[in-house]
């Protein structure tokens, strides 16, 4: 894993994409404050960059960083979760303008991934993650499931994982508003 670490770290920060495993299913990411990388994400993908990604971050105490004001009950939500949660959150800030949706809001999901926890750590930025499949055909549930077009498409794909069998799902989606209304997009 060190070595994975580390190629995927000089892509990162050479502003490439990567495809690399989540806590939930394969993803396609990069540094989630660079506009061309998200933009050639959205190209990979052939996905309307009206239709905003989400980011992974490491560490809750980040989330200030990147959302305006904070909703208290994000923090229950997380805490709570017996499973991966994307939480989409009002007022996103200081990350790729073309990856913040037009209403400002964007999803972030805490990773418990061993491997994109390390990532995120080490890079200090989030880093988006978006299904390795080209918009519109089915979410990879694993690495043999990947389109071999989004595989030749990006800069370095992590050899961590690759045999692992098992089926992951997409996480849970809930929308918070700014008074802390939720709304549930994806149980």
């Amino acid at each position: 894993m060190h070595n994975d670490l580390k190629k995927a770290l000089d892509v990162l920060h050479a502003g490439g994409i990567i495809l690399y495993p989540t806590d939930t299913i394969w993803g396609i990411g990069c540094d989630a404050t660079n506009e061309k990388a998200v933009q050639r994400i959205y190209q990979i993908k052939r996905r309307e960059d009206s239709k905003s990604m989400l980011v992974l971050m490491e560490n809750i105490n980040f989330l200030s960083r990147y959302v305006e004001e904070v909703p208290e009950i994000a923090y229950d939500l997380i805490e709570l979760s017996d499973k991966p949660l994307t939480i989409i959150y009002p007022g996103a800030k200081n990350l790729a303008k073309n990856l913040i949706a037009r209403d400002g809001t964007l999803g972030i999901r805490l990773t418990s991934e061993d491997f994109t926890r390390q990532l995120i750590q080490r890079f200090k930025k989030p880093i988006v993650s978006t299904s390795a499949n080209i918009s519109g055909t089915p979410a990879p549930a694993i690495y043999d499931e990947i389109d071999p077009e989004i595989i030749s498409s990006v800069d370095y794909v992590v050899e961590y994982r690759q045999d692992d069998l098992t089926k992951a799902t997409p996480s849970s989606i809930i929308k918070l508003g700014v008074g802390g209304e939720i709304e549930i997009l994806r149980p």
